[in-house]
């Protein structure tokens, strides 16, 4: 067993402190909120994400263009309620999640709709309910939402995803942008696809798309991606089809561990030059950030279960496992792992991998982690606002974490603790024999 004297420091996200020995969340103790509701349990900070959406809004003051959180990061009511009521059109990629951004009071025009696999009955339901755009990735996809729309007597307004082929450095998971991805429609072929679209009876194009990847945390792929879009606008508006709006995905990262990508409003001063340098400073512009606005609003406090020495690792075995924090299994992502009450700055600590009661080697939250716990003692794993809830599962039975909401010195239980019979409640059992 590896034993060190004192811990080092831990970078926290905004909105997290620690005031005395215990961590805070905006002016509530973690701690607290463990023990009326108990673990493993998502907090989420309503000031860090209003934080981070103003960064947007800062950098896009003065344009024409609207915001679409992409709720796949996080598609909680109330989170969806908090960014709606700030000004947020939402990005949704299936039918399920059209109908939570209804429920949260979105209006219909600001929603539109991305994925590569949209069926006939989710086409429906949003041609329907009016949305704003169905951002299409591929040419039979445009050809069923034609016929889709002609069949409604409606018009379908359109952009096409484009495949730009441009290297967003990050986790080959969740890189969108490159030829061998399975997203959007390749740029040598996007002219064509919209002289298509534009002689299409139930479409009417209204703009382009392009989503390169997710925790993107350099701005050179932006604005690579940037040139070859606009490129593309010049062709495709030179063959007669204008383009009303430019949709420039979203994708920018966030600091899990000394990552630095670039602020959202800094980040956006270097694409509106870029835009106003080629002559297109005038036209709406759309994003869809996701991760950029939830993720580091989010924490999941779990409780540690037990102590494991051995001769080659350390575990320590806690209440969360990877059905309530998928992203370590997935993609062997980081998350900063930190107490909820700090240990004297002379406790022992000692070198742990955090693990879940899942049976899966795979089922782990950190590696090589240095901490001075105890069985019983809590801990907050930070950063965990995106891509963890959305994704969580009932794998082994398990319920799904509660989750609370901070404003300030309040917090509000935004969602109750799966139990067993809340799973049960679907299926059916054999008869009596």
């Amino acid at each position: 067993m590896t034993t060190t004297t004192g811990l080092p420091a831990v970078s926290l996200p905004p909105y997290f402190a620690y005031h005395g020995q215990h961590l805070l969340v905006e002016g509530v103790p973690l701690q607290r909120l463990a023990r009326e509701h108990g673990t493993p349990l998502f907090v989420y900070s309503k000031a860090a994400m209003l934080s981070a959406l103003t960064a947007y809004q800062r950098g896009l003051a003065g344009r024409k263009h609207l915001i679409c959180y992409a709720m796949k990061a996080n598609s909680s009511l109330a989170i969806l309620q908090t960014l709606v009521r700030a000004g947020c059109g939402l990005d949704i990629v299936s039918g399920g999640e059209l109908e939570r951004a209804m429920a949260a009071g979105a209006e219909p025009s600001r929603v539109i709709f991305s994925g590569v696999g949209k069926t006939r009955t989710e086409m429906r339901q949003a041609l329907k309910l009016g949305i704003g755009c169905f951002n299409v990735e591929s040419r039979a996809e445009l050809d069923v939402l034609d016929a889709v729309a002609r069949e409604m007597g409606l018009r379908a307004p359109v952009s096409v995803r484009v495949n730009p082929n441009v290297d967003a450095q990050t986790h080959p998971y969740i890189s969108t942008g490159l030829k061998g991805n399975k997203f959007g429609i390749a740029h040598e072929d996007v002219l064509d696809t919209y002289r298509h679209a534009a002689g299409c009876a139930g479409l009417r194009v209204v703009g382009i798309d392009c989503h390169i990847g997710s925790q993107i945390t350099q701005a050179a792929p932006y604005l690579d991606a940037m040139d070859r879009v606009l490129d593309l606008v010049e062709s495709i508006e030179a063959a007669g089809i204008a383009i009303e709006h430019i949709d420039f995905g979203g994708g920018l990262g966030i600091d899990y561990q000394g990552d630095a990508p670039p602020q959202a409003d800094q980040l956006w001063k270097q694409l509106l030059a870029k835009l106003d340098a080629r002559g297109f400073g005038n036209r709406t512009i759309m994003i869809e950030p996701g991760r950029s606005l939830v993720g580091n609003a989010g924490a999941c406090v779990t409780e540690v279960l037990y102590r494991k020495p051995g001769e080659h690792k350390n575990f320590l075995i806690v209440d969360a496992a990877m059905n309530d924090l998928p992203r370590p299994a997935l993609y062997e992502a980081f998350h900063r792992i930190v107490p909820l009450v700090q240990a004297d700055g002379d406790a022992p600590s000692t070198t742990w991998d955090v693990v879940g009661p899942v049976c899966e080697s795979g089922d782990w939250i950190g590696r090589d982690r240095a901490l001075a716990v105890q069985a019983g003692d809590l801990l907050a794993v930070l950063s965990a606002g995106a891509y963890c809830m959305s994704m969580a599962s009932n794998y082994n039975t398990r319920g799904r974490a509660a989750e609370v909401l901070v404003d300030g010195d309040k917090a509000w239980l935004i969602r109750s603790r799966e139990s067993a019979a809340d799973q049960f409640r679907l299926e059916r059992p054999l008869p009596a024999v």
